[in-house]
């Protein structure tokens, strides 16, 4: 019986093609899952960090990030001199304006907006720039005042329309 070379047949190397396809394929797929996994969960991450702007001497602001820490998120604190030039830069309306400017996922949260405002933001994705609470509201997290009234939380958008987003009556 005669034996045949692989290069005459060109068996062998089909089989080694489609060998090294798959193989490739595989390594592809791998790396590929590889490469997004870690961007998935660095977006998780930055989802859930804020990065605040407030006064040095701001005690409520401090009450307001351990709230939302208590609450699952991380936040990094930056204490500026004049907060308004971050508010301006990120498109804040004057009469939006509170005590601190927090920047979360690719919107702005000025002053003391609750946790579930914030996560609702970040789940629904409104075409806004962000949330803020007027003022310093009693009652608002952050500013626990027993007996408070209730409080609006505002949308506003690039243009500075606002509109209520949430209603809320303190406890």
């Amino acid at each position: 019986m005669a034996h045949r070379s692989p290069a005459v047949t060109g068996y062998p190397r089909e089989r080694m093609t489609r060998r090294s396809l798959r193989t490739t394929a595989i390594a592809i797929l791998t790396a590929t899952l590889a490469a997004t996994a870690p961007h998935a969960q660095t977006k998780a991450e930055a989802d859930r960090h804020l990065r605040v702007y407030k006064s040095p001497t701001c005690g409520c602001c401090a009450n307001w990030i351990r709230y939302m820490e208590k609450n699952g998120f991380t936040a990094t604190a930056t204490d500026v001199a004049d907060v308004t030039p971050v508010k301006v830069q990120n498109g804040v309306p004057t009469r939006a304006s509170s005590c601190h400017t927090t920047l979360i996922g690719g919107y702005v949260i000025e002053g003391h907006v609750p946790v579930e405002d914030i996560r609702r933001l970040l789940k629904e994705k409104p075409a806004i720039a962000g949330l803020a609470a007027p003022g310093m509201p009693a009652g608002s997290p952050g500013m626990d005042v027993p007996n408070s009234p209730p409080y609006d939380v505002m949308a506003f958008d690039k243009t500075g329309k606002m509109s209520v987003f949430a209603t809320h009556t303190p406890k």
